[in-house]
């Protein structure tokens, strides 16, 4: 590959890193929101997502959204141009809202395939729409990006040592689309297919990786987290912040913020704008000394499904157009950005000490059983206990988690995410250590690239066939490219 056809994903990481890590308010300087004059809110996240596949022009990796154009007699390839509007069309309807004298608020998450794949296709309709929302001064109080993996990875099932890297990766792309000051402002995270790990490692470490790359907050699903007694969350405590504990099997500690998505049909929800509906029925809910604004949070892709693309935009413009005709859009009854919410909250006072604690599924049972002190093989024992005597437990994950080597004790991995990962953790990670600026390669990028598309969902989620093909393809290739790397810098294969 030339470095040309390769998306910016590595490279700049001190750099970036010393861009999100900075502190201050990012949302407040630009709302136009009294907390004191807000009795309820909701936020609505669009999802967005195209993978890369290895169908183009002698095998070239392209995005699906191209293939849907290049093939419209294909099942669904028809919606091709109506999804490539879904992924503009915000950059229409905020504005007219806006000029209507609405408040209106929006959060997006785009994968990176999806934006790698709009510079390939040349859609600069479209890649010009997303730099409008995420840097024009009108727009940036009414529009909140969310960070997510490059390539539409699930955490519980993705490497360890790649959660960094996908999440790094999101944040070179997005800085080099629409600037530094634009990723400063990105500090809520959605995970895709709004998967949260639950095994101790998995999550402690992608918890750690979301804290040191400047993420603040993440949005999880309300039956992938219970209370540190094993309940589920009481209905007022999905309205407000909670504050995710994180505890690896070594008993090490990390908290992150996290945005409670209520269940429900979530591209039906979104789609009808239920959450404002929801929220115009609620009032302030108490939280630590005081009370806040009930916040209803939802998230559903933004293209998929005849409701979002035919139902949602008549439905976005009917809802705020109510609140604005009620209280002008900026009392009462709101719509609100993720970020926004909690800078406010914390502006009056009211921060993480205050937000109820919470953990993921199914961990009461296994620090109960681990008892005071936590040890790697202790956890794994208590796991192995409780799948043995209940079989819808399940704590997926924790690849080669103890392991320093990266490769030591995998000779027998079988499953090909994790072989390309350890070899290429196996070629890279001692060059990089010598020498950080080995990201910048090309040799580097491109094994990089592959080990990210081969952590794609959706070769596992759509089935057998054209897809697990697919994913052998990009296997191949990313087997070629780490040996092309090792060659290339010399590293000890």
């Amino acid at each position: 590959m030339s470095p040309h056809s390769l998306p910016p994903i590595a490279g700049r990481e001190a750099e970036i890193l010393a861009l999100v890590q900075q502190s201050g308010p990012v949302a407040r300087p630009h709302s136009n929101l009294q907390l004191e004059a807000v009795t309820s809110a909701f936020a609505c996240a669009l999802h967005m997502h195209q993978p890369t596949i290895p169908a183009g022009a002698d095998g070239a990796l392209i995005s699906h959204l191209q293939y849907m154009l290049e093939h419209p007699g294909e099942g669904d390839n028809h919606n091709a141009e109506p999804f490539a509007h879904c992924y503009r069309r915000l950059a229409e309807l905020i504005p007219q809202l806006i000029g209507e004298g609405a408040n209106p608020r929006i959060m997006l998450d785009y994968s990176g395939n999806l934006l790698w794949g709009f510079q390939q296709m040349g859609r600069d309709d479209i890649l010009e729409a997303l730099k409008f929302l995420a840097c024009d001064p009108a727009v940036v109080p009414h529009v909140e990006w969310l960070g997510t993996f490059w390539s539409h990875a699930v955490a519980p099932s993705t490497p360890i040592p790649d959660l960094k890297l996908q999440i790094l990766a999101w944040q070179h792309h997005f800085a080099d689309l629409f600037g530094s000051e634009a990723l400063q402002r990105v500090k809520g995270f959605s995970p895709p297919e709004m998967h949260l790990p639950n095994h101790p490692d998995t999550l402690y470490a992608f918890v750690k990786a979301l804290k040191d790359c400047g993420y603040r907050w993440l949005l999880v699903q309300e039956h992938s987290v219970e209370n540190p007694d094993g309940s589920g969350l009481s209905r007022e405590q999905t309205l407000v912040p909670n504050r995710l504990v994180a505890r690896s099997s070594s008993g090490e500690e990390v908290l992150i913020t996290a945005l409670i998505k209520t269940q429900g049909s979530d591209t039906k929800l979104v789609g009808q704008m239920q959450p404002c509906y929801e929220a115009l029925g609620l009032g302030r809910v108490p939280l630590g000394d005081t009370s806040v604004p009930a916040l209803v949070a939802q998230i559903a892709d933004g293209e998929n499904g005849g409701v979002m693309m035919n139902e949602f935009p008549p439905a976005f413009l009917q809802a705020h157009r109510r609140l604005a005709g009620q209280n002008g859009g900026d009392a009462g009854t709101v719509a609100i950005n993720g970020s926004e919410y909690l800078e406010l909250l914390e502006a009056a006072g009211v921060g993480e000490a205050d937000f109820p604690v919470i953990q993921a599924v199914g961990q009461q049972r296994l620090w109960q059983r681990v008892g005071a002190d936590p040890t790697p093989q202790a956890v794994e024992r208590a796991i192995a206990e409780l799948q043995a005597g209940d079989s819808s437990f399940s704590m997926a994950g924790a690849s080669w988690t103890n392991d320093l080597s990266w490769v030591e004790g995998y000779a027998n991995v079988l499953e090909p995410m994790n072989q390309l990962s350890a070899r290429f953790h196996q070629v890279f990670d001692p060059v990089v250590a010598r020498d950080p600026a080995v990201t910048r390669s090309e040799p580097y990028q491109e094994a990089l690239l592959h080990l990210l598309l081969l952590e794609t969902s959706c070769f596992r989620y759509w089935g057998q066939g054209t897809w697990t093909d697919y994913a052998r393809e990009i296997h191949r290739r990313g087997e070629a490219a780490i040996a092309r790397g090792a060659s290339a810098l010399g590293a000890v294969v």
